[in-house]
Formats: C-alpha cells, sequence, structure tokens
C-alpha cells in the first residue's frame, strides 16, 4: 500500500494504491471514489480487496474538499467536480508504471455510483465501469425519500441559501442524516439508520468521516441526472449491482437509467437479502456483491486480454 496524491483543478487528491502481490508484469487498475460525504477508508478498502485477488491494483481517493484532499469550502459536494477528480485520477493512473491502461476502469458506491456510468460515457480512458447501488436521478430520489411536504421545505432552505450566497455568504450546512427523528431537522437523506451506520463506520475505520454537507450540495443534486450519459456508453463494458427493493436510491430508477445504456455488452444484478445501507455495514452482505462483481469483473478482464 503506497500513499499518493494528483492535481484536480487547483487542488490536491490524497489517495491509495495498492499492488497485488507476486503478479508479474502490468496489472489491471480499479479507480475507486465514495458517495456522499465520504472518505476513501468508507468501505473501499474492503470492495477492494475482491478486485485485489483477481490481481488488480487499486486506486482509492479523497475527492477534492473531503477527507485529506485539500479545497474549500470543506463537505461541500459538486458532482462535477468528483467526476472531474475521477477523470483526473485516470490521468494520473497513466504515470504509474506497472499499470495496464488497456484494463483501467472505474468503481463508484451511491453517488458515485451515478458518477462512474457519467465518467465511462466521456472518458474513453476508462476501459470498464461497475456501479455499485447508484444514485441516478437527483430530483426524483430527494422527492421520493422527503416526501411532497419536507421535499417542498427543503426546497424552500434551498431558496434561502441561494439568496445568502447571493450577499456574498458562504453555503449553510446541513447534516447528512438525523440521529434520530427525521421530522425535527431537514437533512440530506432523512434516514436515522443512515446516521448510526456511518456513526459506527467513523469509530471505526473512518474517523476523518465529517457527517454533514453544505445546503447547495443538496441543490446540485436536484440537478444530477445519470441517463442522458447512458446512450454515450456505446463500448465500454459495464456493471450495476443494485440492493433489490432499495429505498434510498430507487431500484425503479436505477434500472431504468442501466436500460438507458446503448452498448449490449453490460450486466445487471439485483442482489437479495441485501439494503442500501448494509452494504457498508455488514461484511457479508457486502461480500455478496463483492463476489458478483468480481466474477464479472474476471471475465472481462479476460475477454480484454484476448
Amino acid at each position: 500500500m503506497e500513499m499518493v496524491e494528483f492535481k484536480s483543478g487547483a487542488d490536491t487528491c490524497k489517495a491509495v494504491l495498492t499492488r497485488p502481490a507476486g503478479v508479474q508484469g502490468s496489472t489491471p487498475l480499479v479507480v475507486m471514489a465514495g458517495g456522499w460525504c465520504y472518505t476513501k477508508e468508507i468501505v473501499m478498502p474492503w470492495y477492494g480487496k475482491f478486485f485485489e485477488e483477481l490481481g488488480c491494483a487499486t486506486l482509492r481517493f479523497d475527492y477534492r474538499r473531503f477527507g485529506e484532499s485539500t479545497g474549500e469550502p470543506r463537505q461541500h459536494i459538486n458532482p462535477w467536480d468528483q467526476i472531474e477528480d475521477y477523470r483526473n485520477a485516470l490521468t494520473f493512473a497513466e504515470s504509474l508504471p506497472g499499470i495496464d491502461k488497456s484494463r483501467t476502469g472505474v468503481w463508484g458506491i451511491s453517488y458515485s455510483g451515478g458518477h462512474v456510468l457519467i465518467v465511462a460515457a466521456l472518458d474513453s480512458r476508462a476501459k470498464f465501469a461497475i456501479s455499485t447501488i447508484p444514485v441516478v436521478d437527483g430530483y426524483q430520489t430527494m422527492r421520493r425519500v422527503h416526501g411532497e411536504t419536507r421535499f417542498a421545505m427543503l426546497n424552500r432552505m434551498i431558496l434561502e441559501d441561494r439568496r445568502a450566497r447571493f450577499q456574498g455568504k458562504p453555503s449553510g450546512r446541513m447534516p447528512m442524516s438525523p440521529e434520530k427523528d427525521p421530522n425535527l431537522e431537514l437533512t440530506s437523506w432523512p434516514f436515522p439508520h443512515v446516521y448510526s451506520g456511518f456513526a459506527g463506520i467513523k469509530a471505526k475505520e473512518a474517523p476523518r468521516h465529517e457527517h454533514w454537507n453544505t445546503i447547495e450540495s443538496v441543490e446540485l443534486l436536484l440537478q444530477y441526472k445519470v441517463a442522458p450519459f447512458c446512450e454515450r456508453i456505446v463500448e465500454t463494458p459495464v456493471m450495476m449491482t443494485l440492493a433489490a427493493g432499495d429505498n434510498i436510491t430507487s431500484a425503479d430508477l436505477e434500472a431504468e437509467t442501466f436500460n438507458a445504456i446503448t452498448n449490449p455488452n453490460k450486466a445487471f444484478a439485483s442482489v437479495q437479502g441485501v439494503d442500501h445501507m448494509s452494504l457498508y455495514t455488514n461484511r457479508d452482505h457486502l461480500g455478496k456483491v463483492g463476489k458478483v462483481q468480481s466474477v464479472w469483473l474476471k471475465e472481462t478482464l479476460a475477454q480484454m486480454a484476448g
């Protein structure tokens, strides 16, 4: 394991590079980043182990403004900046010795599960994309998880924040999820089990995780939709993995987006007996998805090798 860094815009993204032991020659690479308010310690090492067992290197990075990476304002989530961070990670990967550029791809989970589909549409250097429980339609997702009444309250808060920013003030901050009753305060993702899940992760393996974001981050999420990019995925192999019946990122929206991918070389797996948060907190559930993805990637890499 090697600590590395690369430039992304005016900032520096900090990353961890792993290489498989005892592998001769150039190795495939999986570029990995997290979802909403994630740092590189959150579940990526666990999923990465499945790829490392295949003989792949992994590059796990913190987006700008998160974790060990530089950038202000902290905890501000601009999806297009994060997509640029992925693409700059691919540029950095081109400079690494011992990496097979023809078998370098991207992996993402939740918000980044959507990002990697956009990266696959925009950047031919991503030779495969693995999308895990992706956020694919910010507007519909927020409307569903908040409900009509609180969604209207959320929009009023966003407009108030926009007026404050117009006056030169920084965007306000809001919790990622509520500790207890979701009706007591507006949060980005109104699920107490999300709070408890990430509290456990922070205590055990991701001390740099901060459970809040700027209000503007949610405004940008409302503008985010992945499907229009999917018709541009013509040649890149894609796997999308869902938690069956996911009520956070909405399994039906994910399936619709998968169907929009043009390339017939694509795979879809709806994994039973897991849910969105259990793919972070339950190692057995994580293992189910990790195994499905590693089997697909093994076959895909073999096809690339000819």
